[in-house]
Order: structure tokens, then C-alpha cells, then sequence
């Protein structure tokens, strides 16, 4: 792919919103829409400059971001680790790949009431439930991409007399990198998801707690930035993780 079409690409990955956020603003003014309940794009960024200027959406969007950052190294590391112990074990991976199946159906949110029980409403309760959603896919995503490695890379390590840390380290750690990568990707997705539900229903500060204080002081605008911070920080990751990607994997960008 040269890089012309792949400017192309950038371009209509920013277009594309911009030109939603644009028909949205002309049937708002239009009269096409209820904007008592979808507030046009330019009200919504009227009030993300006051809550930019009262501090309220900076300090919340650091608290959430704090949290996702602790949880997601929680649930990731061990998760990143187990994943490649599995992929190279297989009587390991006989083991545990059962309990894996039988607890990633249940839904995380889910389980929240029982977290809250064990940690409390303190900090550890949501950086626990961002750690959890985070640990399914990186897992996941890690064993897959160990398994489906070409075995004559493993059998060369093996016939190299190489140990069990160096075939960890350089045969299965880069041959699952992108692998590795989308399961990161969907993790940061749901932490954000998750953080926003512990945040709604256990937590003085934090977007989840902006958003629905917002609902019950009817504040829709605000309910929107809230959001619009969430959307924004998923398209950050993205774009952040893709870039980290091209980097540690530049031969899969050729693709």
C-alpha cells in the first residue's frame, strides 16, 4: 500500500464524522429533529467549553483515565503472559482454556454488584472491573496468535537447543504481536466501557459519573459531552494502538 492511499485513508476516517456531526447540526437547526433530547453538535461543544472552563470534564476524564490505565495494566499483564504460557504449553493450555470458555460468556457488568461486595466502592472495585474486561481478550487474542504460528519456528528453536524463556521471547512473543494487538485493541474498548458502568453506579467523579448525574438533573448537553469524551478517547486508542502497531509490526502495514 504506497502512501498516498493510505492519506486517502486517514482523510475519510476524519471526514466521515465530520460529516455526520454536520447533518446532525442542520437538522437540529431544522427543526428535523427534538433537540430537547439530541441537542445540535454546536450546543454540545458550548458545553464542553463550560465544563472545560469549571475544570469539572478535566478532572473527571483524568480520574477515568487513571483507572482504565491501572486496570488495563492489571488485567493485561498477567493476561499478555498466561496467553503466551498457553500457547506454547499445551498441557497448560488443556488445563485453563476450560475455565476461560466457561467464565469470558458472562457479561462483565454483570458481575459488578459482586465486585462492589468484595472491593468495595473504593477505587480497587472499578480498576478491577477494567482489569477483567481487559483480561479476556488479550488472553484470547495471545493463545490464538501463539497456536497458529508456523510450527517449523518452534521446532528450529527447539533444535537450537533454545530455552524455555528464549523461545518465549523470541519466537512467540513476535510471531503473536498482531494477534496480541487486536486483542489489545478490544480490551481498551471495553475498559472504556466497563469504567463507565462501575463509574455510574460507584464513584463521586469520573465520566461514567458525569453522565449519569447528568441524567438525573436532566442536563442533556452535558450527558452528550460525556459521550462525545468517550467516543473521542476510543478513536484516540485506536489511532494510538494502530501507530504502535506499524511500528512494532511494520511488515503486517505492507499488507
Amino acid at each position: 500500500m504506497n502512501a498516498g492511499s493510505k492519506g486517502f485513508e486517514r482523510i475519510m476516517g476524519i471526514a466521515t464524522p465530520l460529516l455526520l456531526l454536520l447533518a446532525w447540526e442542520i437538522a437540529g437547526r431544522f427543526g428535523l429533529i427534538d433537540v430537547r433530547f439530541f441537542p445540535p453538535p454546536s450546543s454540545i461543544m458550548h458545553q464542553v467549553g463550560v465544563l472545560l472552563a469549571s475544570g469539572e470534564l478535566v478532572t473527571n476524564m483524568l480520574a477515568s483515565l487513571r483507572r482504565l490505565a491501572l486496570g488495563m495494566l492489571l488485567g493485561g499483564v498477567p493476561a499478555l503472559l498466561l496467553g503466551l504460557a498457553m500457547g506454547i504449553s499445551r498441557p497448560l493450555r488443556a488445563a485453563i482454556d476450560p475455565l476461560i470458555s466457561a467464565t469470558y460468556p458472562i457479561p462483565k457488568s454483570a458481575i459488578l454488584p459482586l465486585v462492589l461486595l468484595i472491593f468495595g466502592l473504593g477505587e480497587t472495585s472499578k480498576v478491577v472491573m477494567v482489569a477483567l474486561g481487559a483480561f479476556y481478550p488479550i488472553v484470547i487474542n495471545t493463545v490464538v496468535g501463539v497456536v497458529n504460528l508456523d510450527r517449523i519456528y518452534l521446532d528450529v528453536g527447539h533444535n537450537f537447543r533454545a530455552s524455555r524463556w528464549q523461545v518465549f521471547r523470541t519466537i512467540a512473543l513476535p510471531g503473536a504481536l498482531p494477534s496480541i494487538m487486536a486483542g489489545v485493541k478490544l480490551a481498551a474498548g471495553m475498559g472504556l466501557i466497563l469504567i463507565a458502568i462501575s463509574e455510574m453506579v460507584a464513584a463521586n467523579d469520573g465520566i461514567g459519573f458525569m453522565i449519569w448525574n447528568a441524567w438525573q438533573v436532566l442536563t442533556v448537553d452535558t450527558m452528550y459531552v460525556g459521550l462525545l469524551v468517550i467516543a473521542i478517547l476510543g478513536f484516540v486508542f485506536s489511532f494510538v494502538l494502530d501507530e504502535i502497531e506499524r511500528w512494532l509490526i511494520p511488515w503486517k502495514s505492507s499488507v
